[in-house]
């Protein structure tokens, strides 16, 4: 069993024709459900933030108008995510093997990537590579 989890919260963009990558947050898990729990909890913090209810407060009175039906919708997508317990199994199953999760989501200008990995799993693949180094 994994015992720690690095997660990573990241927006992905064009700037001058190159794609740049925002970090928006990093989190070392100390145990499977707490990684699971801060993935979720980014997941509906973007979307909150990408669409947010039409009554906040501190939102002007018509300020939030619908899009085309051919908009990708990442807010839903992510809380689509949030909410599919077979999805939260499948990660927890992921990370538990010791294997990279990656959850992406796209629009016409942005890429939102949650990304989680087992920080046991890198410490090996490092060993591994140190200890299989051809020496010349």
């Amino acid at each position: 069993m994994h015992d720690e989890f690095l997660c990573h919260v990241t927006g992905y963009g064009t700037c001058d024709g190159r794609r740049i990558g925002v970090p928006l947050g990093t989190y070392r898990a100390p145990t499977l459900a707490l990684a699971l729990w801060w993935l979720r909890d980014r997941a509906s913090w973007m979307a909150d933030r990408l669409d947010p209810r039409p009554e906040a407060e501190h939102l002007p009175a018509g300020a939030l108008v619908p899009v085309a039906d051919t908009v990708a919708d990442v807010p839903a997508e992510l809380r689509a995510w949030c909410a599919d317990p077979a999805q939260q199994n499948l990660v927890a199953d992921e990370l538990a093997a010791g294997r990279l999760v990656r959850i992406a989501a796209f629009d016409d200008t942005t890429e939102y990537e949650l990304l989680a990995e087992s920080v046991d799993a890198l410490r090996m693949q490092r060993t591994a590579a140190t200890l299989f180094t051809p020496v010349a």
